[in-house]
């Protein structure tokens, strides 16, 4: 990947943008205001380099996310629970390296810091930066691909998803773990809880990334599913797994 590190500098324009966008947000009560980061790229021309992650998708395409993601530095990812958050992006500030328009992108892995490199010249997922490392061609879509690393403006965004959130089971018996994708809204997972057609609701705990864990025996049981995300909306899928369900099967349910 290449580097830019001149790309630190020149910040005024960003800076009276965002205190703009704050007074916007409020009037408009939207997900948030713009506020200021960097991005780079990572991958392939095809993205696939992209695939895994941190929050535990695997294959991104067939899990409908495409080539529109992010790994998000520290600051963004907050230990996952930012995990299939959505961000609207722009380059910005910088006209030899910038292109118009925006991305909307999908958070599915994490930057880990580089302690090696200071904050501006390589380590630019370090705390306390805000910063996206996007998907090759989401960040060609913004900027030119010799730019390297671009100063952004960025907002959140609530996430447009085709169909309903997907539940793919794994584990075994006594530890079903539980991806959770597809989600549309906050795009984020705060809380789960689970129900067997012979137990009460029970919560689950987040194991990594967006997969949730239960430690009760549910085989032969059908399953329903309860989904809170980040901005307090939950949505309820009664019976969305049946009785003869097996590891390794993705049911969908409803959507936020």
């Amino acid at each position: 990947m290449a580097t830019k590190a001149n790309a630190m500098k020149n910040f005024p324009f960003l800076v009276l943008f965002f205190f703009i966008s704050i007074f916007v947000h409020a009037i408009n009560g939207d997900y948030g205001g713009w506020q200021i980061a960097h991005a780079t790229f990572y991958g392939a021309s095809d993205a696939s380099g992209t695939m895994g992650g941190a929050c535990g998708y695997g294959n991104l395409y067939s899990q409908g996310y495409g080539i529109n993601t992010a790994a998000l530095s520290t600051a963004l990812f907050n230990n996952g629970l930012s995990c299939g958050a959505c961000y609207e992006i722009r380059c910005a500030n910088d006209p030899q390296w910038c292109l118009p328009g925006t991305i909307t992108v999908t958070a599915t892995n994490f930057c880990p810091p580089n302690y090696a490199l200071s904050n501006d010249n390589g380590g630019w997922c370090n705390p306390p930066l805000q910063h996206f490392d996007l998907a090759q061609p989401s960040f060609l879509h913004i900027a030119q691909y010799r730019a390297g690393i671009v100063p952004v403006l960025f907002r959140r965004v609530p996430c447009v998803k085709k169909g309903g959130i997907r539940f793919t089971i794994n584990g075994h018996s006594y530890f079903n773990l539980v991806l959770i994708t597809n989600v549309g809204g906050a795009g984020d997972v705060k809380a789960v809880f689970i129900k067997g057609s012979k137990t009460g609701w029970q919560a689950m705990s987040r194991n990594w990334g967006q997969n949730w864990q239960s430690n009760s025996y549910l085989d032969g049981q059908s399953l329903s599913f309860k989904v809170t995300s980040s901005d307090g909306r939950t949505i309820t899928s009664y019976n969305v797994v049946p009785a003869n369900w097996k590891f390794g099967q993705t049911f969908e349910g409803g959507q936020l």
